[in-house]
């Protein structure tokens, strides 16, 4: 199973940088993870133009057969047990890739948005994108985990 982190920007602290890479290393036994970073726009272009930039590399990188999940704080909220859920029913019934996306600092434009299978938001508040991108690396980490059975996930 092949998943990709689907991401505007590159992360520029060390730390998280560090936080993802101990993931992706864990993640190994479990699935190919592939992470795509597209290019974020200056701030000075506006947030419209930006979001229609940024939304359109994006897009540009989607294949017709992936199963698109959009990070969106007006998605759908679910504990980590239904997350993995999910991953184990793409896993066994579709045959594309599992493409998560997230936004840069400005959100995402609709026409992302409508692309999505599936929206998810991981909380109501308000999180930096960089930061978001190593929450969920470890969801998914823990998803395998959950549906391994392993005790990892308490």
């Amino acid at each position: 199973m092949q998943i990709v982190l689907l991401v505007v920007g590159k992360l520029k602290e060390r730390f998280y940088r560090e936080a993802v890479a101990e993931y992706e290393k864990r993640l190994k036994a479990y699935a190919t993870l592939v992470i795509q970073e597209v290019d974020d726009e200056p701030d000075r272009i506006g947030e419209e133009k930006i979001m229609l930039v940024e939304g359109q590399r994006i897009l540009s990188q989607l294949k017709e057969r992936d199963y698109v999940i959009v990070l969106d704080r007006l998605g759908k909220q679910m504990p980590s047990q239904d997350l993995a859920k999910k991953i184990e029913e793409l896993a066994s019934f579709h045959s594309g890739r599992i493409v998560f996306i997230i936004g840069g600092s400005v959100g995402l434009s609709q026409a992302v948005i409508k692309k999505a299978n599936l929206l998810l938001s991981f909380s109501q508040f308000t999180f930096p994108h960089q930061l978001m991108r190593v929450i969920l690396i470890e969801q998914i980490y823990r998803a395998f985990r959950i549906n391994t059975g392993a005790s990892y996930h308490k």
